[in-house]
């Protein structure tokens, strides 16, 4: 008799999230409480990212020069006033 295939987790939590994003867990906090972060979800007490939620905004940053102002925004983890410009 086969063993089901070990799907791999949709979701992660913030340290794993992290981790895949190279970032410390502080910093993808951060993105989270000033909303320039990745999108994430609330089960319960707990957050979590959806892996494709983090592909998807790791993708904003994508840049192939440093001069390449790119399509997206990816910000910094740092709070935005709304007179300021982004």
């Amino acid at each position: 008799m086969e063993q089901p295939a070990l799907r791999s987790p949709q979701f992660l939590k913030t340290p794993d999230a992290a981790a895949r994003l190279g970032l410390s867990p502080r910093t993808l906090e951060k993105h989270r409480c000033y909303g320039t972060g990745p999108n994430f979800h609330k089960l319960g007490g707990r957050v979590v990212y959806s892996i494709e939620a983090l592909d998807a905004w790791a993708e904003l940053g994508r840049r192939r020069s440093t001069s390449d102002p790119g399509t997206g925004v990816c910000l910094p983890a740092k709070r935005f006033s709304a007179l300021t410009e982004r």
